[in-house]
């Protein structure tokens, strides 16, 4: 049988450096939450050029945690983009709110900015755009949108009050080191911006998330750190010191802070973040040299590049549907090369269907997921292997041309 390469989707780039930072962590007696995790807060702080952040063990929980400490839950809507993973939607049923799902623009994965103005009311309390694949949204249009309807604000409470207008939460999943036109960094520019650091992200603690803020309040740590540890007025570190056993509940919290072990491998993949985006760049073009020619829509497209998170490689067969789309995804793996699909639109699933979504009234996003593909881009990649992925890609492309005609 002919050797076949076997080119995973999105592998960890693991190494000595994050091996060591956690045997430093188990040898140290203490695993959980401690100084590894805040130092990590302060240097993705430092990085997004903000002056707070706080981990939490997933950005799915970042996002809830921000409509909570927004203190948003029944009666008030929270608007977001159908086009997501179920995450960014879920939160928003978990505190008891109302989801509004809007559909992207046409040939775009991005909202439709005239159709969420229209969808916003006097109920709206924050939307969550999602910053697919790194490229962020268009955060200037968003802002203009919800200032312009701050006189249909009504805050329910004294934070939201404080901000005079509709929250923005950006679900920024994907776009860890991203940067908009002007240089600002992700997590700098909405409310609230939350990442994750999740295996398969560009910077990995395994699971985790890390969430950031602009607006200046000095409760928001303090508030932040009670919901995600019980509400207990002292953390377990502090807990840890001869006679300071003694604590209260603050209020009925959850359980989702990120441990040392976690922060350590966050830590080590900082030091190296840099060389990390460079080489996910190096493979994004070499991936465009071949396709820019070819009958396909591409994402990262060359004048995004420098201020993209480069995450997702993400391809668009003009012409094919459905049935040729995951065709192609067969026909890849069969070269070894596993492929994937970002993502298919929320309305499509049983679990937003039963809230009453009908994807018949999402027809672009339908139209953007029919045809998308996602193609291997990663660390773990060498430029052999991206020529390899280049070549068999094309080669698929003329073997059904007719088809994508």
């Amino acid at each position: 049988m002919p050797f076949i390469k076997k080119i995973p989707f999105s592998p960890p780039d693991i190494g000595e450096c994050e091996i060591n930072s956690v045997i430093e962590v188990l040898r140290s007696g203490w695993i959980t939450t401690g100084c590894k995790t805040k130092l990590f807060e302060k240097k993705i702080a430092d990085y997004c050029g903000n002056a707070e952040s706080i981990c939490m063990n997933s950005a799915t929980v970042c996002l809830e945690m921000a409509l909570r400490i927004l203190k948003i839950g029944p009666g008030d809507e929270v608007i977001t983009c159908a086009y997501t993973y179920s995450a960014t939607c879920s939160v928003i049923c978990h505190v008891g709110a109302k989801p509004v799902l809007i559909d992207v623009s046409k040939n775009s994965f991005e909202m439709d900015y005239e159709k969420l103005e229209i969808a916003i009311n006097s109920r709206t309390k924050a939307i969550i755009p999602v910053d697919l694949g790194g490229i962020l949204c268009n955060y200037k249009k968003i802002f203009e949108i919800v200032n312009f309807k701050k006189k249909i604000f009504l805050p329910n409470n004294e934070l939201q009050s404080k901000i005079g207008r509709i929250a923005v939460i950006a679900d920024s999943a994907h776009s860890f080191g991203a940067r908009d036109s002007a240089g600002l960094m992700s997590g700098k520019i909405a409310d609230f911006t939350a990442f994750s650091f999740h295996a398969v992200k560009n910077l990995t603690t395994a699971e985790g998330g890390a969430l950031t803020w602009t607006i200046k309040h000095k409760d928001i740590y303090k508030n932040l750190s009670l919901f995600i540890q019980h509400g207990q007025s002292k953390s377990a570190f502090e807990k840890t010191i001869p006679g300071n056993w003694e604590y209260d509940i603050l209020l009925p919290g959850y359980k989702c802070n990120m441990t040392d072990i976690n922060a350590a491998i966050g830590l080590s993949q900082l030091e190296k973040f840099d060389k990390i985006l460079e080489k996910r760049e190096e493979i994004i073009k070499i991936y465009n040299k071949y396709f820019e020619n070819e009958n396909v829509e591409i994402f990262q497209k060359n004048e995004y590049i420098k201020n993209s998170s480069k995450h997702l490689y993400i391809l668009r067969l003009n012409g094919a549907d459905e049935k040729i789309r995951n065709k192609f995804i067969l026909n890849l793996a069969e070269k070894g090369i596993a492929s994937n699909v970002h993502y298919k639109p929320l309305p499509m699933f049983t679990a937003y269907k039963n809230l009453g979504f009908d994807i018949k009234n999402f027809h672009n996003s339908y139209e953007m997921y029919k045809n998308e593909i996602t193609l291997p881009l990663h660390t773990k990649i060498n430029t052999e292997d991206a020529f390899y992925i280049s070549k068999i890609f094309n080669n698929l492309l003329k073997t059904c041309q007719i088809s994508l005609k």
